[in-house]
C-alpha cells in the first residue's frame, strides 16, 4: 500500500506557489491572477509564480484558471526558507 507524501510545511500558512498551466498567457493577465507573475516555458506552458496567502487564496486561483478554461498541470508550493528560526 503506498504511504501518502509528507507534507514540507504547514498547508495554511502563505508560501510561494508555482502553477502551471497548458498554454500561453500574456503578461496582463497577472492582475486577474491577484498579481502573480507569469513566465512563459519552453513547453508551451506558462507558470504563474508568486506568494498566496493561504489556501482559500490558492483555491481562489485554481477556480479562476478553471473559469478561463485552462488545463490545470502543476501546483508546487516552494520549500519555506530554512534560514529563519522556526515558529513556535
Amino acid at each position: 500500500m503506498d504511504q501518502p507524501h509528507a507534507a514540507t510545511g504547514q498547508p495554511s500558512d502563505p508560501g510561494v506557489y508555482r502553477i502551471r498551466v497548458r498554454g500561453r498567457l500574456e503578461k496582463r493577465w497577472s492582475t486577474w491572477f491577484d498579481g502573480m507573475s507569469l513566465t512563459p516555458d519552453r513547453d508551451g506552458s506558462t507558470v504563474l509564480t508568486g506568494t498566496v496567502c493561504d489556501q482559500a487564496a490558492l483555491h481562489g486561483l485554481i477556480k479562476k484558471i478553471g473559469d478561463l478554461g485552462l488545463t490545470l498541470l502543476e501546483v508546487t508550493h516552494e520549500a519555506p526558507d530554512t534560514s529563519e528560526e522556526p515558529r513556535p
